[in-house]
């Protein structure tokens, strides 16, 4: 039997723990880091590299360097966020089909989950190297604020890459595991987690060994790249006034310049100035232009300041939905490597009142958090008791153009809730049920999260029929519905298909592929539904 690991697949990085002796501890790579960048590269020849490796090819091998998958796995190709990525990615990001998102390098087109397969495979791989054992099992984590495309998505990444996904777990909550595990604690406690590419802020209770997710806000679109882009602009208008060039036209530049200011961003948190030199960063007539600019600490934390304060009001909405003020908070729990930055930890401490946690890296504890879950779903001996949230409210198109909530935001999970439906039209012989998460009334400013037909209606006059249709999200956050039509007691079960995902057989097909070491890449009468 394998062994069981937490994963956590981040936009930026990822790391793998485990617990050893009773102690949650990361793993470290060969190279004897235990970050390794959530990056791809294909190469010329058919192979790939993965990891801190891959990071390194970004600028020689641009177009076929695929990083930052998470920012797009479980999407639709229309959405604002893959729209902002197309735009600034050195690869080429296409549509797939059922309105999904792929990125092409080599002349192949990869779905989402499968490059982050590629990314967890790395991870197994240095945990077996790690351990001298085979790994098949693992506890992986996302961002609190995760749909359900984007969870199942995700699920489906740790199938082809060969794990058995135990759990799904959100990221706030396994940091909040790694802080208070063994220690008996009674606290109430936030995580602000400040990651590459999304924000949440978690409020948990700590009881012994209960952790109950209180509540849970986030921004799906604020992350330390966003700090890397304030820099990336102020270098690039500052090569622009002196050269009259804009470094961001091109390509292979631009990945130099993102690279850099990564580096200097990374440099800010232990220095006060550093120095970012690009030597023949761009072409002209009279030969090549160098990129020469210091900047210092003090001056970069104003840039982004106003970004840092958005996570404020996010926090304030959290407290708000958890009938808090930070007054109620005992402890707080940094995670992400951008929290390291000292702008940020004197903000986080100025808005909470009190000096952050400092026992476990921001970048290791989450990845610690769900090595500890693994460890206790494995060997079925009494552990921690997750009580999560769900993060967005979840309903019904109805007609009028409005959502029927059926499961408001912040329910604890896993939860079910049902409601009783009826048909617009006499003799109506099919439904079509429609499902979104949001917080607006109407549907249509929510986010469709797939639909299905339910057919085979009894004729009856218009209100008559009762559709039962009970929706349950499970333990990972993934939601499940079932139909059923109380007149003829006939029942349907259906598996929300997220549209744009993978199906169950090219998901087994990936994992066949992978496997052979191929290349691969309370019920509520009267709400009626729309006709069918």
């Amino acid at each position: 039997m394998g062994r069981a690991v937490g994963i956590d697949l981040g936009t930026s990085t990822s790391c793998v723990a485990i617990v050893k002796d009773g102690k949650p501890m990361a793993l470290p790579a060969p190279d004897g880091r235990f970050i390794q960048a959530s990056v791809v590269s294909f190469l010329e020849d058919g192979s790939r590299v993965v990891g801190n490796a891959a990071k390194a090819m970004m600028v020689e091998n641009a177009e076929h360097t695929i990083y930052s998958a998470k920012r797009l796995i479980g999407r639709k190709f229309f959405q604002a966020e893959v729209k902002k990525a197309q735009a600034v990615c050195t690869y080429e990001i296409v549509e797939g089909p059922n309105q999904s998102v792929r990125v092409k390098a080599r002349g192949r087109e990869y779905s989402c989950p499968e490059i982050s397969a590629m990314v967890l495979m790395e991870m197994k791989r240095i945990a077996e190297a790690q351990l001298g054992e085979e790994v098949d099992k693992a506890v992986i984590t996302v961002p609190a604020n995760f749909n359900d495309g984007q969870r199942q998505a995700t699920k489906d990444a740790g199938t082809i890459a060969g794990l058995n996904v135990l759990r799904i777990i959100n990221e706030p909550t396994a940091a909040a595991l790694s802080y208070g595990f063994g220690k008996g604690l009674k606290q109430k406690i936030a995580v602000y987690d400040f990651g590459g590419g999304t924000f949440d802020i978690s409020i948990l209770e700590i009881g012994e060994d209960v952790y109950e997710v209180i509540s849970t806000a986030g921004d799906m679109y604020l992350g330390g790249d966003d700090f890397d882009d304030r820099l990336i602009d102020y270098m690039a208008e500052q090569f622009m006034r002196k050269h009259n060039l804009d470094v961001r036209q091109d390509r292979k530049a631009l990945q130099r310049l993102k690279n850099a200011a990564e580096q200097a961003k990374v440099e800010l948190t232990e220095k006060l100035e550093v120095t970012v030199s690009l030597p023949g960063i761009m072409e002209e007539m009279g030969g090549k232009l160098d990129l020469n600019i210091t900047i210092n600490r003090n001056y970069f934390g104003q840039m982004i300041m106003d970004l840092i304060q958005k996570t404020f009001k996010v926090c304030d909405e959290a407290l708000q939905n958890a009938h808090m003020t930070v007054e109620n908070i005992d402890a707080l729990i940094l995670v992400g490597g951008p929290t390291k930055m000292p702008v940020i930890r004197e903000a986080v401490k100025s808005y909470f009142f009190k000096d952050p946690h400092f026992g476990i890296d921001p970048e290791e504890v989450v990845a610690m958090g769900a090595g500890i879950q693994a460890s206790t779903l494995v060997e079925a001996r009494p552990g921690a008791l997750l009580l999560d949230v769900t993060p967005m409210s979840l309903g019904i198109a109805t007609a009028g153009g409005l959502m029927d909530t059926l499961i408001e935001r912040n329910t604890p999970i896993p939860t079910e809730s049902a409601r009783i439906f009826t048909t617009t039209h006499d003799n109506q012989a099919a439904v079509k049920i429609r499902i979104f998460q949001g917080e607006n009334r109407k549907y249509e400013q929510n986010e469709l999260l797939g639909e299905f037909r339910l057919a085979e209606i009894p004729p009856a006059p218009a209100g008559t029929p009762k559709i039962e249709v009970t929706f349950e999200i499970d333990a990972n956050g993934i939601v499940n519905v079932t139909a059923r039509d109380r007149d003829t007691g006939q029942a349907q079960s259906v598996q929300l298909n997220v549209s744009g995902g993978l199906s169950q057989e090219e998901i087994q097909r990936l994992k066949s592929e992978h496997h052979k070491g191929e290349e691969v890449s309370k019920f509520k009468p009267g709400l009626e539904l729309p006709q069918q």
